[in-house]
C-alpha cells in the first residue's frame, strides 16, 4: 500500500529534504506541501493524505491548531509532529490535539520513516528521547484545572489571538477568518478578559510563551 504524505512547514529547505527522503522509499509518496497550518487545513482536505508531517511553529495557523482542525474534519488521517521543540507543554498540547508521534528534527531520518509505518498501523509513536517525559505529562492527572492558552480559550480565540500577536491588524485577521471587523474585536475583548491581560504587547508575550506562535 502506498502511503500519501502532506508536508506541512514553514521553511522551504525543510520540506526539500523531507521530500527528497521520503520519496527515496516506494511506499510513500509526498502529495502536497504545505507553508503554514491554514494552508495545511485546506491542502488536507483537497488532497486527502494519509500522514501529515507537521510542524508545530508556523505563521497564521499553529500546527496544534491546524492538528485539531484536520482531525475535527477527517479524523481517519494520521499527524506526526516533527518539530524543534521537546518542552512538554508543547508536546502534551500536540498530543491531545490528537497528534499520532512526536519526533523532534534532530532525530535520524529513519526514524521519521519507522513514525510514519508505525502511525499507520493504528499506534502511537514517540521520539525515545522525550518518551519518558510525554508520558510522565501526558497520563497525569493534576488535581489543579489546566491553565494553559488551550483550555482558557476557545478555538476561534486562540486563531485571533495567534493572528494578533504576529502583527495583523484587526481589518486583517476578520479578512483572514472570513468575519467581520466587529466580531475580531468582540473576541480581542474576550480574551484580553479571560487572559486578565489588556495590552497586545503582553498578549503578544503570552502567545510566544504559550507556544501559539514563535515570533
Amino acid at each position: 500500500m502506498t502511503i500519501k504524505v502532506l508536508l506541512a512547514d514553514d521553511h522551504k529547505i525543510v520540506r526539500d529534504g523531507l521530500r527528497t527522503l521520503l520519496e527515496k522509499n516506494p511506499d510513500i509518496v509526498v502529495a502536497g506541501e504545505a507553508e503554514d497550518g491554514r494552508e495545511a487545513l485546506q491542502m488536507a482536505q483537497k488532497l486527502l493524505p494519509d500522514v501529515v508531517v507537521m510542524d508545530i511553529a508556523m505563521p497564521d495557523l499553529n500546527g496544534i491548531e491546524a492538528t485539531r482542525q484536520i482531525l475535527a474534519d477527517r479524523s481517519a488521517v494520521r499527524i506526526v509532529a516533527l518539530s524543534m521543540h521537546s518542552d512538554k507543554r508543547f508536546v502534551s498540547e500536540m498530543l491531545k490535539a490528537g497528534a499520532s508521534a512526536y519526533l523532534l528534527k534532530d532525530c535520524a531520518f529513519e526514524e521519521l520513516i519507522t513514525a510514519i509505518r508505525t502511525v499507520m498501523k493504528g499506534k502511537i509513536y514517540l521520539s525515545p528521547g522525550i518518551a519518558g517525559v510525554v508520558i510522565g505529562e501526558y497520563i497525569r492527572k493534576d488535581a489543579k484545572a489546566d491553565s494553559s492558552v488551550f483550555s482558557l480559550l476557545s478555538d476561534r480565540e486562540r486563531e485571533v489571538l495567534q493572528l494578533m500577536a504576529e502583527g495583523k491588524t484587526t481589518k486583517e485577521v476578520a479578512a483572514y477568518l472570513h468575519v467581520s471587523v466587529k466580531t475580531v474585536e468582540t473576541h480581542r475583548t474576550n480574551i484580553m478578559t479571560k487572559l486578565d491581560i489588556h495590552s497586545i504587547a503582553e498578549l503578544t508575550k503570552y502567545a510566544i510563551r504559550e507556544g501559539l506562535t514563535s515570533l
